[in-house]
């Protein structure tokens, strides 16, 4: 799944907010399978749970972040787009590629880096 930030990008301490709210649930609603906050969007890789939605598990990421990031950080007006990405994988092979993509995503987007913490 992905979504994007609606307004201005997402500084240091909101990324590990949004980091640390997308790692909350697993393995209780979802398996987290990869993740990246980066500074304008999001990418997780997750199984949902029997009893949970993709939308649901969406909705709670956006909702609870998006309500934090105002009080907490000082963000004012809507936090996140309104739609999201997703996507079906069929297979292990797909399964390694988006978990790839995920994960080198900081690294195609800058180069310098050896290293990144919003990234699992």
């Amino acid at each position: 799944m992905a979504f994007s930030c609606s307004q201005s990008l997402l500084e240091f301490e909101e990324r590990s907010f949004v980091a640390n709210a997308i790692k909350h649930f697993a393995s209780e609603r979802y398996d987290l399978l990869a993740h990246v906050v980066m500074d304008g969007h999001v990418y997780v890789l997750v199984m949902p749970v029997e009893r949970f939605s993709p939308q649901e598990i969406v909705h709670s990421w956006k909702s609870y972040t998006a309500n934090r990031l105002q009080r907490e950080f000082g963000r004012i007006g809507v936090i996140w787009q309104r739609e999201y990405f997703d996507w079906i994988i069929r297979g292990d092979r797909e399964l390694v590629e988006k978990a790839n993509y995920i994960l080198d995503n900081p690294f195609r987007s800058w180069p310098e880096l050896k290293e990144y913490k919003w990234v699992g």
